[in-house]
């Protein structure tokens, strides 16, 4: 026991070891692009207005803090985020289990949602918009809209790939769809729900920023391209950094609800 709990300390010794040295490689590949960014730029080897600079993004972004107009912007864009995020998730999983309840009603819209899953959805932006309406509501619907056909689909697929055994073992001790719905198919699809949510986060950024494009005065991606109508690409550089940023933040607060829950099941 003694040599296996050895074992076991060396394993974890090597495993964050391993951690850290990704996160050393990670910081040092970013810090490196943008050095070599800035010294590009500065040797006028790239094309500053196209490309912009660090240092000019830096204090373009200095100016939008010191005015505080950047935090609304931001605001918006999180919030609208959050909204599609939430309803295409949530919406997207029920309907999923509607059509794990009912094989009959899977059957009928398998092929409706095979064209929506395949039709450009950022292409239908301006006649979402045109149906739910501008500002905030229409914005949302898009994110939605970007999100729901594609969660359905997993969140299904998922479903219907529980093992059939182990359903047939709930059936013979007499438990009902609910049952098996509630204490099998959706406590062993919980990892894979949260994979799904990973996805979601980059598809309602999606969705926003396309409806931001659209018909806001507001949010990053309003930012972006009002920097494109006016020849100012630090701002469309600015807009972008900042955009990644959000993302990044968002995504890695669905990574750290995987890894509470990964050790939980340990």
């Amino acid at each position: 026991m003694q040599n296996n709990s050895k074992g076991y300390q060396e394993y974890l010794r090597k495993q964050e070891k391993q951690r850290k040295s990704i996160i050393v490689w990670q910081a040092t590949l970013l810090v490196g692009f943008i050095i070599l960014w800035e010294v590009l730029a500065r040797l006028d080897i790239i094309n500053t207005f196209l490309l912009s600079s660090p240092s000019d993004i830096t204090m373009l972004f200095l100016e939008y803090l010191k005015d505080g107009s950047i935090f609304l912007h931001i605001g918006i864009s999180v919030w609208e985020t959050i909204l599609g995020f939430t309803i295409g998730t949530a919406l997207g999983i029920i309907i999923a289990i509607m059509l794990w309840w009912s094989e009959p009603l899977a059957k009928v819209l398998d092929p409706f949602l095979v064209v929506l899953n395949a039709l450009p959805k950022t292409a239908l932006a301006p006649i979402i918009i045109v149906w739910a309406g501008t500002g905030i509501k229409g914005i949302v619907v898009v994110a939605v809209a970007i999100s729901l056909v594609t969660t359905i689909l997993s969140a299904y697929n998922y479903f219907i790939s529980v093992e059939e055994d182990k359903v047939k073992m709930l059936k013979s001790f007499g438990a009902n769809k609910y049952q098996i719905l509630t204490k099998l198919v959706l406590p062993s699809n919980i990892g894979n729900l949260i994979n799904v949510a990973k996805i979601n986060i980059g598809l309602a950024w999606v969705g926003v920023i396309v409806g931001e494009f659209l018909v806001s005065r507001y949010g990053l991606g309003y930012l972006i391209v009002y920097g494109g109508q006016v020849f100012k690409l630090d701002l469309v550089m600015m807009g972008v950094v900042v955009l990644a940023i959000c993302a990044l933040v968002m995504y890695q607060a669905i990574n750290i609800i995987e890894k509470r829950y990964k050790a939980k099941q340990k």
